[in-house]
C-alpha cells in the first residue's frame, strides 16, 4: 500500500500522470506538451532497500541487474510501486536462459590493454602504462592491432547465428562508449595524463588522436555487425572530464567529441549527449563550441549555469542523487521545484538525478517529484 503521508502531502492523479508523461517526451524545447517529462526510473540497487531488507553484507555484488534479486522480491516492490506511483517496473519472469546472451565484446579500455580488477561486484578498469616511454609503446601496438580480433570473441559469427535462428536476437552495439577523458585516465592514469598534456603536448597529442581514431573506426563496426550502419547521434559518460581545466579540456578532450560529432551526429537535431556527473561549470562552453545538446552534469552546477553556457542542450537534472536517496520527500520535491522554476519554461528541462541512482532512492520520493511535476510543471491547461 502507499503510504498515506505521501499521498496526503504529494497528491498525484496516476493515470493522468502517465498519459501526460508519454505525451511530452521526445519534445525538446517545445512547451507545446503536457508538462515537463520525468527521466527517472528506479534501478534494481532499490529493490531490498524499499521491502526494509539489508543490502548483501559479504562486500562483494552489488545489484546492477533486477534478476540478481529473488522473483518473490521483485513482484513485491511491484506491488508497492503500482500502489505509489501507478506502475510496475521491475520484470517478473524468471532469468533468461544463460544461452540466450550474446559474448561479450570487449571496449576502448580494453582496446588499450587496461587491466580489470573486480571489487565488491564492480569492474574497476586499471593503468595500462605508467611512463611515456610505456605510453609510446602501447600506442604503437594499438596501432598495429587489427580491430575485429580485438574487440570480438573468435565465436562471435556462430554465436550471432545460434541466437537469431534460436532466439530471434540481433546485437545493438555502439552509440554510447565511455568518455575520452576518462577512458585516457583510466589507461594512463590522472596525474599522468594531465602531466603529459603540459610536459610532453606532442605524445598526448598521438595519444588524443589516436583515442579519436579508434572510438570511430570501433563505432563503424559495431554499427555494421548490428545491421544499422546509418545510425545517428552519440553519447558520452565522461565523469573525469571535469578533472581537466579549460585549457587542457581544449587540448585533449574537446577535439575527441568534435570528431565523433561530425562523424556519428552531424544533423542539427542528431543527439550530442554526455553524462558526466562532477563539476563540469569550467567546461561547458567548450561542450557548447562542438553542439552537446543533451547532458546530464553534477549535481553542484545549477539548471540556469548550464542553461546560461548551453542555450540549446536539454538538461536532464539537476536533483542531487544523495537527496533522492537519504532526504525527506519534502526535501525532494523542494529541488525539483527549484528547477523547473530555473529553466523549464523553454520546454527543455527533463526532471533526473544528477548521477546515478543510489540505494535508498524510494517510491515515495518518486511520488513527490510525480505530485511537483503535475501540479507545477505543467504546459497546458
Amino acid at each position: 500500500m502507499s503510504d498515506p503521508r505521501s499521498t496526503h502531502l504529494f497528491p498525484v492523479d496516476l493515470e493522468r500522470f502517465w498519459t501526460d508523461d508519454a505525451a511530452s517526451h521526445g519534445k525538446p524545447f517545445s512547451t507545446a506538451k503536457p508538462q515537463v517529462p520525468l527521466g527517472i526510473r528506479p534501478t534494481a540497487t532499490c529493490i531490498l532497500n524499499e521491502l526494509g531488507l539489508p543490502e548483501p553484507d559479504d562486500g562483494t555484488t552489488e545489484i546492477h541487474d533486477p534478476y540478481q534479486v529473488d522473483k518473490s522480491l521483485r513482484v513485491a516492490y511491484n506491488d508497492k510501486a503500482e500502489a505509489v506511483i501507478g506502475r510496475r517496473i521491475f520484470p517478473e519472469d524468471d532469468r533468461p536462459p544463460a544461452d540466450s546472451h550474446f559474448p561479450g565484446v570487449r571496449g576502448i579500455t580494453d582496446l588499450f590493454e587496461s587491466p580489470i580488477r573486480v571489487v565488491g561486484g564492480t569492474a574497476w578498469v586499471l593503468e595500462a602504462a605508467h611512463t611515456p616511454r610505456e605510453l609510446e609503446q602501447l600506442l604503437d601496438r594499438v596501432e598495429g592491432r587489427d580491430l575485429y580480433s580485438a574487440l570480438f570473441p573468435a565465436n562471435w559469427e556462430s554465436e550471432c547465428r545460434r541466437l537469431h535462428e534460436q532466439y530471434g536476437r540481433r546485437p545493438r552495439l555502439g552509440g554510447h562508449l565511455r568518455g575520452p577523458v576518462t577512458a585516457a585516465m583510466s589507461i594512463y592514469g590522472v596525474e599522468n595524463l594531465i602531466y603529459l598534456c603540459l610536459d610532453a603536448p606532442e605524445l598526448a597529442a598521438r595519444f588524443r588522436d589516436l583515442l579519436a581514431d579508434r572510438i570511430i573506426a570501433m563505432t563503424r563496426l559495431f554499427y555494421e555487425v548490428s545491421g544499422t550502419p546509418d545510425r545517428r547521434g552519440f553519447s558520452f559518460a565522461d565523469d573525469n572530464s571535469a578533472m581537466l581545466n579549460y585549457d587542457l579540456y581544449a587540448f585533449f578532450g574537446q577535439p575527441i567529441l568534435r570528431r565523433v560529432f561530425e562523424t556519428f551526429a552531424p544533423g542539427p537535431n542528431d543527439t550530442r549527449y554526455q553524462h558526466s556527473d562532477s563539476a563540469m561549470g569550467h567546461i561547458m562552453p567548450l561542450l557548447h563550441e562542438v553542439g552537446l545538446n543533451g547532458a546530464n552534469f553534477g549535481p553542484t552546477i545549477t539548471v540556469q549555469e548550464i542553461r546560461a553556457a548551453l542555450p540549446r542542450c536539454v538538461i536532464h537534472g539537476q536533483l542531487a542523487p544523495w537527496t533522492f536517496a537519504r532526504g525527506t520527500d519534502e526535501q525532494i520535491a523542494w529541488e525539483v521545484r527549484r528547477d523547473i522554476a530555473g529553466c523549464a519554461a523553454d520546454g527543455g528541462l527533463i526532471i533526473a538525478t544528477a548521477g546515478s541512482i543510489n540505494p535508498g532512492s524510494r517510491l515515495s520520493g518518486l511520488r513527490a517529484i510525480m505530485s511537483v511535476i503535475q501540479h507545477e510543471g505543467r504546459y497546458e491547461g
